[in-house]
């Protein structure tokens, strides 16, 4: 079974999950945006193995301590789609425009696509491409913990903002309605920011759902 602790660091208040299989302690985490120290804190009170770092876009916020935390646990780098390249390129003047000066650039070790699986332990995340707030966005979905990860795609009672470049209203609004609700209305969801929800109480009650009829 997987388990997961998220905590929320940075000035952007970034939601970073650690998921790790309870029956191996093998983990992975996911958006670390910054404030290094505290994150390896939170692993090491939970006593995992962290074998992997999983991004959801190249959004400055979301990867502020993911260069710095590859080097220490010396582990890979996975995500975001290839779509996210020219993000990815870019964060170091994207992290500076925004005061976020310590964003250190880094090369992912493999760029994820639609029904990519990663494995932790005996664990496994289902990868969706959920383009529209990045070009290159993906959501990790565990269908045994009906949980996922979707980065700044959907919020409670909100979505992400698509006024970056590359982004996209209607197509987020596709990625939501195509990839994401027919996960299940029982599915709970940790956005990038914010608390936690779930699909069907975001498919009954976020405006911009209810302004797109699903």
């Amino acid at each position: 079974m997987m388990k997961y602790s998220v905590i929320t660091v940075a000035p952007l208040q970034v939601n970073c999950s650690l998921v790790w299989c309870d029956a191996t302690n093998k983990a992975a985490l996911i958006d670390p945006g910054g404030e290094t120290e505290r994150i390896i804190d939170l692993i090491n009170d939970q006593g995992v193995e962290l074998e992997r770092i999983l991004i959801t876009h190249a959004h400055f916020d979301h990867v502020g301590a993911v260069a710095d935390i590859a080097e220490q646990f010396n582990i890979p780098i996975e995500g975001p789609h290839l779509d996210d390249k020219f993000l990815v390129d870019d964060l170091p003047r994207q992290g500076a425009m925004f005061g976020y000066e310590s964003v250190r650039a880094f090369t992912p070790t493999r760029c994820l696509d639609q029904n990519d699986s990663i494995q932790i332990g005996e664990t496994n995340l289902k990868v969706l491409h959920c383009p529209g707030h990045t070009p290159g966005h993906i959501c990790f979905y565990n269908s045994e913990s009906k949980i996922a990860f979707v980065g700044d795609v959907i919020f409670k009672s909100s979505v992400g903002r698509t006024d970056f470049e590359g982004s996209d209203h209607s197509q987020l609004i596709d990625s939501i309605r195509e990839k994401l609700l027919p996960l299940g209305s029982d599915v709970a969801f940790v956005p990038g920011h914010g608390p936690n929800s779930t699909f069907g109480d975001e498919r009954l009650n976020n405006p911009f759902l209810l302004n797109n009829p699903i």
